[in-house]
């Protein structure tokens, strides 16, 4: 076991420890600041041995270079092994082991040394000669701070030398780790709802203890885990809020205070609630109307029906909180359908399903085709869109889909048309969809068409266009 030494000044062999003014100062078994080298001095069976730490105050990552010169003052000597400790915190870098300067082979690794041996007389010593042996460590996350770590070297050769002499030095001191705490943003913050603060701070280690405060009052702490510390927080009123964190000193780190980031806290949204009103006589290839009703009423959002887990349409909320959708089923039997409310600024989502029977399509029935007329376009720019139906004068109704969007249903008339106005919101490749109801004993059908809707004009600002766009079908077709 070798032992550490404190800044006494030794005497073992002829030994001395003083301070060194080869380019810089330093005193042996002291830390100094600003990554000075730190030299230790001693004799001993003949040699005078000149030990150097590259950096005597290192930080955890660092890599330091122990380097050790023996110089030989007696007679001729066959020095043939030497073992360099360093603390256990740190661990040998890999092939950087040299004498003279050039890689040398490493014949043993331990857990606080390194050793090096050659043949017996493949290091002679004559008087004057000088030997420099050189290795890198590591400091290591688990070296102690602020205490003053020794480090010694042991060497054998020919006619008895075995000096096994500890604490030789000179000593090395791990400064503690420099840390940065930074929160991170924080957005959709509620009055009443849980939000997770998050805080990343650097030179922490996992289990650390990290303090978040609003406006200087604390509200909580979260520990370190992969240099991320959480918490959830309730807020209990809305405005903007001044949200800090602290990460206090440890025996590895200096403590450290992140930049106040302000968090606007919002009132909670309502809770919305969402039903299906009773669906009754569905068949197959007959109209069936699918009516959701959002309790928050009012104009926003849109309501999703789902048959199956299969979208059949998004239709937006009206004023009253309802919105409906006419329903062909294309399959008899057990069908679940479910009504989706997307939210709203200030209201949150709901869902709700419900069970249904459809019936086979009875004996009797006619069948009915429909044919779309819809043509290019552009977004913002109001165009005609059209359904002709047939048999003409079956009556019913037409819904107009963008997409999984509803744009709008429109009566048929006497000659079997139904026609309403959409002005497009989106560019690029569009779906548009003609879904007939049906009506008596006249049975469903619908058509799609797919059209290209043109970016709006530079500087015209969308919507301000009205009237068809029949002109520009023959531009683009359909």
């Amino acid at each position: 076991m070798w032992m550490s030494v404190s800044g006494v000044r030794r005497v073992v062999g002829g030994l001395s420890v003083f301070a060194v003014s080869a380019g810089f100062a330093v005193v042996a078994g002291v830390g100094v600041a600003g990554a000075a080298p730190v030299t230790a001095e001693f004799n001993s069976d003949g040699y005078k041995v000149t030990r150097t730490i590259s950096n005597g105050t290192p930080s955890e990552g660092d890599v330091i270079t122990s380097k050790t010169v023996f110089k030989r003052t007696a007679g001729v000597h066959n020095l043939y092994a030497v073992r360099d400790f360093h603390p256990a915190c740190m661990t040998y870098v890999d092939g950087s082991a040299t004498v003279n300067g050039s890689a040398f082979r490493v014949n043993e690794v331990a857990t606080d040394s390194v050793r090096l041996s050659a043949g017996a007389t493949e290091w002679p010593m004559w008087g004057g000669d000088v030997k420099t042996f050189e290795f890198q460590y590591r400091v290591g996350a688990d070296c102690a701070r602020g205490t003053n770590l020794s480090t010694t070297v042991h060497f054998d050769g020919t006619v008895f030398v075995d000096d096994t002499t500890n604490g030789r030095g000179p000593s090395i001191n791990v400064q503690k780790n420099v840390s940065t705490t930074a929160v991170s943003p924080v957005s959709g913050a509620q009055v009443g709802q849980p939000v997770t603060l998050s805080a990343t701070v650097t030179g922490g280690a996992d289990g650390d203890s990290v303090e978040f405060f609003d406006a200087g009052s604390k509200i909580g702490a979260g520990a370190l885990a992969n240099g991320v510390a959480t918490l959830a927080w309730t807020p209990t009123t809305r405005g903007d809020h001044s949200i800090t964190a602290k990460f206090a000193d440890t025996a590895r780190a200096v403590g450290s205070a992140s930049a106040a980031l302000i968090v606007n806290v919002s009132q909670a949204d309502a809770q919305s609630s969402t039903t299906l009103a009773p669906i009754s006589g569905a068949q197959v290839g007959k109209s069936t109307t699918l009516k959701a009703t959002v309790s928050a009423s009012g104009t926003g959002g849109t309501v999703t029906f789902k048959v199956g887990g299969t979208v059949l349409a998004s239709v937006p909320v009206a004023g009253n909180g309802e919105a409906t959708y006419a329903w062909v089923p294309t399959v008899a039997g057990a069908q679940n359908v479910e009504a989706v409310f997307a939210g709203r600024s200030g209201v949150t989502g709901s869902s709700t399903t419900a069970n249904v029977t459809v019936a086979e399509q009875p004996a009797g029935t006619t069948s009915s085709t429909t044919d779309l007329s819809v043509v290019a376009g552009q977004v913002g720019v109001a165009q005609t869109i059209s359904a002709q139906v047939s048999p003409a004068n079956a009556g019913g109704t037409v819904t107009f889909k963008d997409g999984e969007t509803v744009i709008g249903t429109a009566t048929v008339d006497s000659s079997g048309k139904a026609s309403l106005s959409w002005k497009p919101a989106t560019q690029g490749q569009r779906i548009v969809a003609a879904e007939y109801s049906g009506a008596g004993t006249v049975t469903a059908s619908s058509d799609q068409v797919s059209v290209q809707i043109a970016a709006p004009v530079d500087g015209e600002e969308p919507g301000n266009g009205t009237g068809s766009l029949g002109s520009l079908g023959n531009i683009f077709g359909s």
